[in-house]
């Protein structure tokens, strides 16, 4: 029973979409660390020795002694209500911005949004006389969440979700309330927190910014991911054959796509889905025809 609902999530992760996969991430580093935590505390140690090493510290010289926390505290979450509740911010709105952006653009504005989140929050904790003499330990995805809200917000600022008691609401009300939410909360007891959604809101609008001009800002983080993930793939031997001189002169190959060609197609494609992102702005996803959708949807996948 337990090896076949092993073996389901493992397909299930192989074949989910990069939203999918970065949830179970996040839920299996939470269940891991909870389970070290039991341990320890079973042989009365304090399961919170543990955190020190994987959240982001606020101390500059912890920072240094300890630099992968960069990266480690945006998987990290204190309890069962912090890390559901993030997830299934991350769930809503990155289904959304999957309709926008591809799954490339995902990775890397989740991993951006969080390293800016915390960069803002060392620094204000280090320059703003309020701070001065709290240390504190930060953890959670929500900077890099909140990056993926601001982006498809203001790509998408007229599509509307429907929220409980409220109805229907456009995605730019619910980033601005967001933001102002959290500029009013920077010296509240969770300041820390706050600080750094506000780093991810910026970096996720500099994100659109760049993108709408032509650039992409995830590129060179995605780049490196590719390197690093094909590093450490094993190498398929490839067996040559020589073909038989009766099916190469039955063959015909198709002629292969011209740079000039390649890049008037992507233009094209380009064009299309912006002309279908503009058409959700003045009038809603719910405009959109079925094939509009189909075409959105691939578009998205890629």
């Amino acid at each position: 029973m337990a090896a076949s609902i092993i073996d389901s999530l493992k397909q299930q992760f192989k074949q989910g979409s990069i939203l999918l996969r970065l949830i179970y991430i996040n839920v299996a580093v939470f269940i891991l660390l909870r389970l070290a935590c039991v341990i320890l505390m079973l042989f009365n140690l304090d399961g919170s020795i543990i955190f020190p090493f994987i959240e982001m510290p606020s101390a500059p010289y912890e920072f240094i002694t300890h630099p992968w926390t960069l990266l480690t505290y945006m998987f990290v979450h204190y309890d069962v209500w912090h890390i559901l509740f993030n997830m299934l911010w991350f769930y809503w709105f990155g289904q959304i911005f999957l309709m926008a952006f591809g799954e490339k653009q995902m990775v890397g504005l989740y991993l951006l949004g969080g390293v800016a989140g915390a960069l803002l929050y060392l620094l204000s904790y280090n320059l703003f006389p309020y701070f001065e003499g709290k240390q504190s330990l930060m953890c959670g995805a929500s900077a890099s969440i909140i990056a993926i809200v601001v982006a498809t917000a203001f790509r998408m600022p007229n599509y509307k979700i429907n929220l409980l008691f409220l109805g229907a609401i456009p995605l730019k009300y619910i980033a601005i309330v967001t933001i102002i939410i959290d500029l009013l909360s920077v010296t509240s007891s969770n300041g820390g927190g706050h600080i750094a959604h506000l780093g991810g809101a910026l970096l996720g609008y500099w994100f659109v910014a760049r993108w709408e001009k032509g650039k992409d800002i995830t590129a060179p983080i995605n780049r490196l991911i590719d390197r690093i993930v094909t590093a450490f793939k094993p190498r398929p031997r490839i067996r040559i054959s020589r073909p038989s001189a009766r099916r190469s002169s039955t063959h015909t190959s198709t002629r292969p796509e011209t740079d000039m060609e390649y890049r008037s197609r992507k233009k094209r494609e380009s064009d299309e889905i912006d002309a279908i992102l503009d058409k959700i702005k003045h009038s809603g996803y719910t405009s959109l025809s079925a094939e509009e959708k189909k075409r959105l949807f691939e578009a998205g996948k890629k």
